[in-house]
């Protein structure tokens, strides 16, 4: 398995986060974004232990080849 970063936030103040990154062996996109931790937004919310969530801005659809027409602007 490989993660190949599809794009980092332009807008990231420290050009760390959030990223796209797309898992060539399951086909998954694996998001880095903004942790959820306001317990009245997650109390909305049916997260199973094993899961969690992120914020992550809508600017970064752009990433993602099904919007950008294929490569998803990549730089990989």
């Amino acid at each position: 398995m490989a993660l190949h970063r599809l794009g980092k936030d332009p807008e990231s103040p420290n050009n760390g986060s959030p990223t796209v990154y797309l898992d060539d062996e399951s086909g998954n996109y694996v998001l880095q974004g903004w942790r959820v931790t306001d317990p009245e937004r997650l109390a909305q919310l049916d997260v199973p232990s094993h899961e969690t969530v992120i914020e992550f801005p809508k600017r970064m659809m752009q990433f993602f080849p099904e919007v950008s027409g294929g490569d998803g602007g990549a730089d990989i």
